[in-house]
């Protein structure tokens, strides 16, 4: 493969399949995509669908790092894969602006495929990378859509928002939050992937789609989390948790505590302001947004923060999810903590426990495990590296009795 350049509709063969890299340069600023297909050039599922958030295919074939730049190695595409289409999307912008430029490079050799006949698209495919017979190939596709990063993605049968889900006979889609449109595409492609997990996961425990429940997240703050909050796993699980409230909660707001010696409630987090709240409200001292987070200390003491929820939910007209995150503790008024949730199974209060990291947590397996209760009201799972399990993982362990406890408290009246 000699270095030269490839016109709208030219192809030419690669060395074999071997490693590649693909990058796309531009005027304006694009977001990359690729998506490895089949012969009919759609994906066999969301894990097909490589961008931002989902930057690797679980083969390895195919990568994308921060800076956009794509690796494709064909010999390790799944059984069914044929080709990898990479496709740009322009944000606020058309691409007739951007004079996009596609730069492959194989074994020390390169080819250009300058993006040609695009004007008033937002979103394209660039190029495919193909087989055909035994041998690879390239092919400049320059194929746009006006209808921007959803076209886009449809058109390789990545289902988005507000489409029905297959085998769900006339299922609706996820729901939309408010504030939706306010975000980027890439932005609302990570949500919408994640609000389809959400979705998947409630119709196969046979949550009935116009359930609503208000959805709480407690958030531990002790300075054992440091590390926790120093990388980010904090704030991303924040944004990892939105997806749930927009499937459960009316208005699709998740609200907030954080918890130590002593608790705060925070203001409700929203999709358009999920990345300001983390900036806001995510830390371990110092004074933000009007709380004051050494007051609340940094070691564990659990009966405030539990008793504060109970006050503030005890009324709800709709269940309550609380999805408490802590990487400890239980251990001081163990008695009196499961005094209190056993109380509390008398009202319409679902309590899901996940212990982050690899501490002891008995007390809250102890928790899960309570006899004498009207109904069983909490769930406890541990997570070693919350950070490297999937979405799809994650929402299934959350959600895996939340709908035992909808029936379970309708049943004993303890939901109208």
């Amino acid at each position: 493969m000699s270095d030269f350049a490839l016109s709208r509709g030219q192809n030419t063969a690669l060395t074999g399949p071997r490693p590649l890299t693909v990058q796309v340069r531009g005027r304006i600023r694009l977001d990359v995509l690729a998506f490895v297909l089949g012969d009919d050039e759609k994906v066999s599922g969301d894990a097909d669908f490589v961008f931002y958030n989902q930057p690797a295919h679980p083969s390895g074939a195919v990568t994308l790092d921060d800076r956009g730049v794509v690796v494709v190695d064909p010999a390790r595409l799944p059984g069914g894969a044929s080709r990898v289409h990479i496709g740009v999307v322009a944000e606020h912008q058309t691409l007739g602006d951007a004079r996009i430029e596609v730069v492959l490079a194989q074994d020390g050799r390169t080819v250009t495929a300058p993006g040609e006949g695009l004007t008033v698209e937002t979103s394209a495919v660039l190029i495919e990378i193909y087989r055909r017979g035994d041998d690879w190939k390239i092919r400049n596709t320059s194929a746009g859509w006006e209808g921007g990063f959803a076209d886009l993605v449809r058109s390789h049968g990545v289902q988005v928002d507000d489409e029905p889900v297959p085998g769900q006979s006339g299922a609706a889609g996820p729901r939309t939050a408010p504030g939706e449109e306010k975000l980027s595409l890439t932005k609302r492609a990570t949500l919408d992937l994640r609000k389809k997990q959400v979705h998947k996961v409630l119709l196969e425990k046979k949550v009935q789609p116009g359930v609503r429940a208000r959805v709480v997240m407690a958030i531990d703050k002790t300075f054992s989390m440091s590390v926790l909050y120093r990388d980010g796993v904090v704030g991303e699980l924040v944004e990892r948790m939105i997806p749930v409230a927009t499937q459960l909660d009316d208005d699709g707001a998740l609200e907030a505590y954080v918890y130590a010696v002593r608790c705060a409630k925070l203001p409700d987090i929203t999709v358009d302001r999920a990345e300001e709240w983390v900036r806001e409200y995510v830390h371990l001292r110092g004074a933000h947004g009007g709380v004051d987070y050494d007051r609340l200390g940094g070691r564990n003491e659990e009966l405030p923060i539990l008793e504060q929820v109970i006050a503030d939910c005890r009324e709800s007209a709709d269940p309550v999810l609380v999805l408490f995150f802590t990487d400890g503790g239980f251990a001081r008024g163990r008695k009196a903590i499961q005094k209190l949730i056993s109380e509390a199974a008398a009202l319409p209060i679902f309590w899901q426990f996940i212990g982050i990291g690899k501490a002891d947590f008995g007390a809250l397996t102890a928790l899960d495990e309570l006899s004498g209760r009207i109904v069983d009201n909490a769930g406890f799972f541990a997570v070693d590296d919350v950070s490297r399990i999937s979405d799809e993982q994650l929402y299934r362990l959350l959600l895996s009795e939340f709908p035992d406890w909808l029936a379970a408290a309708r049943a004993a009246r303890v939901l109208r």
